[in-house]
């Protein structure tokens, strides 16, 4: 079966300069789209890599938030609201759509727990319409592990035809779920299907013909998956795992 190519966003672009003073013009990918005004988007599967701190969960929420999806995560129906901390990044956005999608979902890990909170919450209100968790699984996402949750609504909510925004999914998976949510997420991309996610996983970022995008204090570069710092860092520790030890525990 071919893949149903789908670019819901083709380019994400800054459409007008950042209100000073804000702190978001000292994180490096909000940098590289003041100097460049624009980053393609040119594949099923698009995935921003690269340390702590530089911008990858800033730019993954606000392209969510931009496309309508809640700050918090979920689809664009959801409308809560627990903290408002996400920054005003997508207020400067402009995404170039080229297709609508019939599907769609913000999965951010540090907010999942939000999330299913929200749906319970819902549900347990009286209504003509069928619970929302009956989209999930039928089972109360809090009534689970987060992993086995994670697994439950990319495997019974997410459709197929849609865009997914993830924000480190691997947060509650073992590797063997990652490697569950590959299979997933391959199977969504030949329903027509777009992803855009942040990871620090090597696994995640090994996924066939994803456009890795790496994030360091230079900017925003498209890279090979085998030259990403954490393919590198994670091949040399399991290749000698006890040499990197001694390295970084003698004293």
């Amino acid at each position: 079966m071919n893949p149903v190519k789908r670019q819901y966003i083709s380019e994400i672009l800054l459409r007008e300069p950042l209100a000073h003073p804000s702190y978001l013009t000292n994180i490096p990918a909000v940098q590289h789209l003041i100097r460049e005004k624009t980053l393609p988007i040119t594949e099923d599967v698009t995935i921003f890599v690269g340390e702590n701190g530089t911008g990858k969960s800033t730019l993954i929420e606000a392209i969510a938030v931009a496309f309508g999806f809640n700050a918090e995560g979920g689809s664009r129906n959801f409308q809560f609201s627990t903290a408002d901390t996400h920054s005003e990044l997508s207020k400067y956005l402009l995404l170039a759509k080229h297709d609508y999608p019939r599907d769609g979902f913000f999965l951010r890990a540090e907010s999942y727990y939000n999330v299913a909170s929200y749906i319970d919450e819902v549900d347990r209100q009286p209504a003509a319409a069928p619970p929302i968790i009956s989209g999930y699984g039928g089972v109360s996402l809090h009534e689970q592990s987060h992993g086995e949750s994670f697994m439950a609504l990319v495997q019974h909510r997410f459709s197929g035809h849609g865009l997914y925004i993830l924000d480190e999914p691997e947060a509650a998976l073992s590797p063997s779920r990652i490697l569950t949510l590959i299979a997933e997420m391959s199977r969504l991309v030949k329903c027509g299907s777009q992803f855009i996610m942040a990871t620090h996983s090597p696994l995640l970022m090994a996924f066939p013909r994803a456009c890795i995008y790496q994030v360091t204090q230079n900017g925003i570069e498209r890279v090979d998956y085998r030259d990403t710092e954490h393919y590198c860092i994670t091949r040399s520790f399991l290749e000698n795992p006890e040499k990197m030890l001694r390295t970084l525990l003698e004293e």
